[in-house]
Protein backbone atom coordinates (compact mmCIF):
# COMPACT_ATOMS: atom_id res chain seq x y z
CA UNK A 1 0.00 0.00 0.00
CA UNK A 2 2.57 2.51 1.31
CA UNK A 3 5.63 3.30 -1.16
CA UNK A 4 8.99 1.89 -0.72
CA UNK A 5 12.51 3.40 0.40
CA UNK A 6 14.67 2.81 -3.04
CA UNK A 7 18.17 3.01 -3.15
CA UNK A 8 19.88 4.23 -6.58
CA UNK A 9 23.70 3.55 -7.27
CA UNK A 10 23.62 6.12 -10.11
CA UNK A 11 27.26 4.79 -12.01
CA UNK A 12 28.44 5.46 -15.44
CA UNK A 13 28.02 2.24 -16.49
CA UNK A 14 25.32 0.55 -14.68
CA UNK A 15 22.43 1.79 -12.93
CA UNK A 16 21.75 -0.79 -9.66
CA UNK A 17 18.80 -0.38 -7.71
CA UNK A 18 17.75 -1.84 -3.93
CA UNK A 19 14.63 -1.85 -2.33
CA UNK A 20 14.06 -2.27 1.09
CA UNK A 21 12.61 -5.11 2.44
CA UNK A 22 13.51 -6.60 -1.79
CA UNK A 23 17.50 -5.86 -1.94
CA UNK A 24 18.63 -5.69 -5.65
CA UNK A 25 15.79 -5.45 -7.71
CA UNK A 26 17.48 -4.24 -10.96
CA UNK A 27 20.44 -3.97 -12.48
CA UNK A 28 20.97 -2.62 -16.00
CA UNK A 29 23.87 -0.65 -18.02
CA UNK A 30 22.95 2.99 -17.98
CA UNK A 31 22.60 3.01 -21.56
CA UNK A 32 20.06 4.82 -23.65
CA UNK A 33 19.04 4.79 -27.08
CA UNK A 34 17.36 7.42 -28.63
CA UNK A 35 15.93 7.91 -32.36
CA UNK A 36 17.34 11.67 -33.32
CA UNK A 37 14.38 12.33 -35.97
CA UNK A 38 11.79 12.40 -33.35
CA UNK A 39 13.97 12.15 -29.88
CA UNK A 40 12.15 8.96 -28.75
CA UNK A 41 13.61 6.72 -26.02
CA UNK A 42 14.08 3.28 -28.12
CA UNK A 43 15.47 1.24 -26.03
CA UNK A 44 16.91 1.87 -22.27
CA UNK A 45 19.02 -0.76 -20.34
CA UNK A 46 20.63 -3.63 -21.19
CA UNK A 47 18.25 -3.39 -24.40
CA UNK A 48 20.13 -0.40 -25.29
CA UNK A 49 23.59 -1.56 -24.81
CA UNK A 50 22.92 -4.32 -27.25
CA UNK A 51 22.66 -1.90 -29.80
CA UNK A 52 26.10 0.49 -28.94
CA UNK A 53 27.45 0.62 -32.60
CA UNK A 54 25.02 -1.37 -34.15
CA UNK A 55 22.60 1.00 -34.99
CA UNK A 56 22.00 2.70 -38.25
CA UNK A 57 22.80 6.73 -38.32
CA UNK A 58 19.67 7.93 -36.72
CA UNK A 59 19.55 5.72 -33.75
CA UNK A 60 22.19 6.69 -30.98
CA UNK A 61 22.91 4.80 -28.03
CA UNK A 62 23.88 7.50 -25.38
CA UNK A 63 25.49 6.90 -21.90
CA UNK A 64 23.85 10.09 -20.39
CA UNK A 65 26.32 9.57 -17.49
CA UNK A 66 29.98 10.69 -17.69
CA UNK A 67 32.51 10.54 -15.10
CA UNK A 68 29.82 9.77 -12.22
CA UNK A 69 27.85 12.74 -12.79
CA UNK A 70 24.92 13.58 -15.51
CA UNK A 71 25.81 14.86 -18.81
CA UNK A 72 22.46 14.67 -20.24
CA UNK A 73 19.91 15.59 -17.71
CA UNK A 74 16.85 14.59 -19.88
CA UNK A 75 18.37 12.33 -20.85
CA UNK A 76 19.04 10.92 -17.29
CA UNK A 77 15.38 11.82 -15.88
CA UNK A 78 13.95 9.51 -19.35
CA UNK A 79 16.27 6.29 -18.00
CA UNK A 80 15.33 6.65 -14.65
CA UNK A 81 11.97 7.15 -14.77
CA UNK A 82 12.19 3.95 -17.43
CA UNK A 83 13.41 2.06 -14.64
CA UNK A 84 11.35 3.46 -11.36
CA UNK A 85 8.19 2.85 -13.88
CA UNK A 86 9.78 -0.99 -14.46
CA UNK A 87 9.31 -1.28 -10.83
CA UNK A 88 5.98 -0.40 -9.98
CA UNK A 89 6.59 0.59 -6.67
CA UNK A 90 4.46 3.86 -6.44
CA UNK A 91 1.44 3.37 -3.58
CA UNK A 92 -1.53 4.98 -3.31
CA UNK A 93 -0.35 7.05 -0.41
CA UNK A 94 3.07 8.28 -0.84
CA UNK A 95 6.00 8.27 -3.66
CA UNK A 96 9.49 6.48 -2.37
CA UNK A 97 12.16 7.94 -0.61
CA UNK A 98 15.31 7.81 -2.98
CA UNK A 99 18.82 7.64 -1.77
CA UNK A 100 21.13 8.03 -4.71
CA UNK A 101 24.89 7.76 -4.26
CA UNK A 102 27.48 10.53 -6.15
CA UNK A 103 31.12 10.93 -6.40
CA UNK A 104 33.08 12.79 -3.64
CA UNK A 105 34.17 15.55 -5.37
CA UNK A 106 31.11 16.74 -7.72
CA UNK A 107 29.93 20.21 -7.45
CA UNK A 108 27.03 21.66 -5.78
CA UNK A 109 25.55 22.21 -9.41
CA UNK A 110 26.05 18.65 -10.14
CA UNK A 111 24.30 17.44 -7.02
CA UNK A 112 20.96 19.64 -7.43
CA UNK A 113 21.02 18.02 -11.17
CA UNK A 114 21.08 14.59 -10.07
CA UNK A 115 18.55 15.44 -7.41
CA UNK A 116 16.46 16.91 -9.78
CA UNK A 117 16.39 14.35 -11.93
CA UNK A 118 15.35 11.78 -8.96
CA UNK A 119 12.43 14.31 -8.17
CA UNK A 120 11.05 14.63 -11.35
CA UNK A 121 11.26 11.02 -11.69
CA UNK A 122 8.73 10.01 -9.32
CA UNK A 123 10.66 10.69 -6.05
CA UNK A 124 9.44 12.51 -2.65
CA UNK A 125 12.10 13.04 -0.77
CA UNK A 126 15.70 12.56 -2.33
CA UNK A 127 18.72 12.16 -0.72
CA UNK A 128 22.60 12.34 -1.64
CA UNK A 129 25.61 10.42 -0.38
CA UNK A 130 28.96 9.87 -1.20
CA UNK A 131 29.77 6.54 -2.87
CA UNK A 132 32.72 5.31 -1.19
CA UNK A 133 30.98 5.85 2.33
CA UNK A 134 28.41 3.73 0.93
CA UNK A 135 30.54 1.40 -0.21
CA UNK A 136 32.15 1.18 2.66
CA UNK A 137 29.11 0.07 4.62
CA UNK A 138 28.16 -1.85 1.38
CA UNK A 139 31.38 -4.31 2.05
CA UNK A 140 30.57 -4.84 5.33
CA UNK A 141 33.16 -2.31 7.25
CA UNK A 142 32.18 -0.43 10.46
CA UNK A 143 33.02 2.95 9.81
CA UNK A 144 31.07 4.01 12.30
CA UNK A 145 33.54 3.22 15.51
CA UNK A 146 36.71 5.62 15.90
CA UNK A 147 38.66 3.81 13.37
CA UNK A 148 40.10 4.08 9.97
CA UNK A 149 38.89 2.43 7.53
CA UNK A 150 39.89 2.74 3.77
CA UNK A 151 38.16 1.58 0.61
CA UNK A 152 38.80 2.08 -3.17
CA UNK A 153 35.65 2.43 -5.22
CA UNK A 154 36.73 1.76 -8.62
CA UNK A 155 33.56 2.53 -10.83
CA UNK A 156 32.80 2.90 -14.61
CA UNK A 157 33.58 6.80 -14.48
CA UNK A 158 35.57 7.80 -11.42
CA UNK A 159 37.78 6.08 -8.95
CA UNK A 160 36.91 7.32 -5.38
CA UNK A 161 39.26 6.72 -2.16
CA UNK A 162 38.54 7.52 1.29
CA UNK A 163 39.59 6.97 4.75
CA UNK A 164 36.78 7.11 6.81
CA UNK A 165 36.25 6.85 10.33
CA UNK A 166 33.17 7.73 13.08
CA UNK A 167 30.84 7.38 10.10
CA UNK A 168 32.16 9.94 7.86
CA UNK A 169 35.14 10.68 5.45
CA UNK A 170 38.12 11.89 6.58
CA UNK A 171 39.96 12.27 3.68
CA UNK A 172 39.19 11.41 0.32
CA UNK A 173 40.01 12.14 -3.44
CA UNK A 174 37.98 10.79 -6.70
CA UNK A 175 39.60 10.77 -9.98
CA UNK A 176 38.22 10.26 -13.80
CA UNK A 177 39.76 7.24 -14.11
CA UNK A 178 38.21 3.95 -13.45
CA UNK A 179 36.27 1.01 -16.41
CA UNK A 180 35.90 3.08 -19.19
CA UNK A 181 39.63 4.56 -19.14
CA UNK A 182 41.06 1.21 -18.86
CA UNK A 183 38.53 -0.13 -22.05
CA UNK A 184 39.98 3.15 -24.11
CA UNK A 185 43.78 2.60 -23.14
CA UNK A 186 42.83 -1.00 -24.75
CA UNK A 187 41.04 0.14 -27.80
CA UNK A 188 43.91 2.51 -28.35
CA UNK A 189 46.59 0.20 -28.02
CA UNK A 190 45.06 -2.23 -30.67
CA UNK A 191 44.95 0.28 -33.19
CA UNK A 192 48.24 1.96 -32.28
CA UNK A 193 50.12 -1.96 -32.37
CA UNK A 194 48.20 -3.57 -34.75
CA UNK A 195 46.34 -1.39 -37.26
CA UNK A 196 43.14 -2.74 -35.95
CA UNK A 197 39.80 -0.91 -35.28
CA UNK A 198 37.81 -2.42 -32.58
CA UNK A 199 34.69 -1.01 -30.73
CA UNK A 200 34.15 -0.59 -27.05
CA UNK A 201 32.98 -3.83 -26.50
CA UNK A 202 35.58 -5.81 -27.72
CA UNK A 203 37.90 -3.85 -25.69
CA UNK A 204 35.54 -5.05 -22.56
CA UNK A 205 35.68 -8.74 -23.51
CA UNK A 206 39.67 -8.06 -23.77
CA UNK A 207 39.38 -6.41 -19.93
CA UNK A 208 37.39 -9.43 -18.64
CA UNK A 209 38.70 -11.98 -20.28
CA UNK A 210 42.28 -11.65 -20.06
CA UNK A 211 43.96 -8.56 -18.78
CA UNK A 212 46.03 -7.98 -16.20
CA UNK A 213 47.45 -5.54 -14.28
CA UNK A 214 49.94 -7.15 -12.33
CA UNK A 215 53.39 -8.57 -14.56
CA UNK A 216 53.44 -11.64 -14.79
CA UNK A 217 50.26 -12.90 -13.03
CA UNK A 218 48.01 -13.81 -15.89
CA UNK A 219 49.61 -15.52 -18.98
CA UNK A 220 46.14 -16.24 -21.56
CA UNK A 221 45.21 -15.40 -25.20
CA UNK A 222 42.36 -14.33 -27.19
CA UNK A 223 41.43 -13.60 -30.79
CA UNK A 224 40.10 -10.57 -31.41
CA UNK A 225 38.28 -9.60 -34.98
CA UNK A 226 38.11 -5.58 -35.81
CA UNK A 227 38.69 -3.69 -39.07
CA UNK A 228 41.66 -3.15 -40.42
CA UNK A 229 42.85 0.60 -40.71
CA UNK A 230 44.75 0.05 -43.87
CA UNK A 231 42.91 -2.36 -45.63
CA UNK A 232 39.35 -1.36 -44.62
CA UNK A 233 38.77 -4.89 -44.70
CA UNK A 234 38.12 -7.05 -41.29
CA UNK A 235 40.98 -8.75 -39.79
CA UNK A 236 41.88 -11.31 -36.92
CA UNK A 237 44.56 -10.64 -34.21
CA UNK A 238 45.88 -12.90 -31.44
CA UNK A 239 46.35 -10.57 -28.19
CA UNK A 240 47.87 -11.80 -24.87
CA UNK A 241 48.01 -10.89 -21.20
CA UNK A 242 51.54 -8.86 -20.99
CA UNK A 243 50.43 -7.21 -23.43
CA UNK A 244 47.53 -5.78 -21.50
CA UNK A 245 49.60 -5.01 -18.69
CA UNK A 246 51.41 -3.02 -20.55
CA UNK A 247 48.56 -0.96 -22.34
CA UNK A 248 47.17 -0.52 -19.21
CA UNK A 249 49.99 0.30 -16.88
CA UNK A 250 50.12 4.08 -16.71
CA UNK A 251 46.51 4.53 -15.92
CA UNK A 252 46.74 2.11 -13.16
CA UNK A 253 49.67 4.10 -11.47
CA UNK A 254 47.10 7.13 -11.57
CA UNK A 255 45.03 5.13 -9.09
CA UNK A 256 47.69 3.72 -7.06
CA UNK A 257 49.24 7.53 -6.90
CA UNK A 258 45.38 8.38 -5.63
CA UNK A 259 45.78 6.32 -3.14
CA UNK A 260 49.00 6.81 -1.65
CA UNK A 261 48.04 10.46 -1.82
CA UNK A 262 44.80 10.19 0.25
CA UNK A 263 47.43 7.57 2.78
CA UNK A 264 49.78 10.70 2.73
CA UNK A 265 46.98 12.95 4.42
CA UNK A 266 45.72 10.33 6.55
CA UNK A 267 46.10 10.70 10.32
CA UNK A 268 48.52 8.91 11.89
CA UNK A 269 46.28 7.16 14.41
CA UNK A 270 44.23 6.36 11.21
CA UNK A 271 46.95 5.24 8.79
CA UNK A 272 48.00 2.39 12.24
CA UNK A 273 44.57 0.81 11.85
CA UNK A 274 44.38 0.59 8.13
CA UNK A 275 47.87 -1.28 8.31
CA UNK A 276 45.80 -3.53 10.74
CA UNK A 277 42.67 -3.75 8.70
CA UNK A 278 44.12 -3.43 5.09
CA UNK A 279 41.94 -1.61 2.39
CA UNK A 280 38.96 -2.98 0.73
CA UNK A 281 38.12 -2.90 -2.65
CA UNK A 282 34.88 -2.31 -4.22
CA UNK A 283 33.34 -1.57 -7.78
CA UNK A 284 33.10 -3.28 -10.97
CA UNK A 285 37.14 -2.25 -11.21
CA UNK A 286 37.91 -4.10 -8.40
CA UNK A 287 37.48 -7.52 -10.79
CA UNK A 288 39.99 -6.70 -12.45
CA UNK A 289 42.70 -9.14 -12.15
CA UNK A 290 45.85 -8.37 -10.40
CA UNK A 291 44.75 -4.71 -8.87
CA UNK A 292 44.81 -6.13 -5.88
CA UNK A 293 48.30 -7.40 -5.95
CA UNK A 294 49.29 -4.24 -7.11
CA UNK A 295 47.75 -1.78 -4.54
CA UNK A 296 49.34 -4.39 -1.87
CA UNK A 297 52.48 -4.09 -3.29
CA UNK A 298 52.83 -0.51 -3.80
CA UNK A 299 50.82 0.73 -0.63
CA UNK A 300 52.56 -1.66 1.61
CA UNK A 301 49.36 -2.47 3.00
CA UNK A 302 47.24 -5.86 2.91
CA UNK A 303 44.23 -5.02 0.21
CA UNK A 304 41.12 -7.42 -0.06
CA UNK A 305 38.62 -7.28 -2.71
CA UNK A 306 34.50 -6.70 -1.68
CA UNK A 307 32.47 -10.20 -1.73
CA UNK A 308 30.22 -8.55 -4.65
CA UNK A 309 32.36 -5.24 -5.15
CA UNK A 310 29.84 -4.17 -8.00
CA UNK A 311 26.65 -4.49 -5.58
CA UNK A 312 28.36 -2.79 -2.33
CA UNK A 313 27.00 0.33 -3.54
CA UNK A 314 23.65 -0.86 -3.58
CA UNK A 315 23.44 -3.02 -0.55
CA UNK A 316 25.07 0.03 1.15
CA UNK A 317 22.28 2.34 -0.19
CA UNK A 318 19.69 -0.31 1.50
CA UNK A 319 21.51 -0.15 4.71
CA UNK A 320 21.40 3.15 4.92
CA UNK A 321 18.10 3.24 3.92
CA UNK A 322 17.21 1.08 7.31
CA UNK A 323 18.92 3.62 9.16
CA UNK A 324 18.38 7.31 7.67
CA UNK A 325 16.86 8.88 10.73
CA UNK A 326 19.94 7.71 13.03
CA UNK A 327 22.87 8.23 10.36
CA UNK A 328 25.20 11.30 12.18
CA UNK A 329 26.82 13.61 10.21
CA UNK A 330 24.60 13.31 7.08
CA UNK A 331 25.49 15.71 4.11
CA UNK A 332 21.95 15.03 2.31
CA UNK A 333 20.88 17.80 0.02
Amino acid sequence: MFARDIGIDLGTANLVIYVKGKGIVLNEPSVVAIDKHTNRVLAVGEEARRMVGRTPGHIVAIRPLKDGVIADFDITEAMLKHFLSKLNLKGFFAKPRILICCPTNITAIERKAIKEAAEKSGGKKVYLEEEPKVAAIGAGMDIFQPSGNMVVDIGGGTTDVAVLSMGDIVTSSSIKVAGDKFDLEILNYIKREYKLLIGERTAEEIKINIATVFPGARNEEMDIRGRDLVTGLPRTITVRSEEIEKALRETVYMIVQTAKSVLERTPPELSADIIDRGIMLTGGGALLHGIDQLLAQELKVPVFIAENPMDCVAIGTGMMLDNIDKIPNRRFV
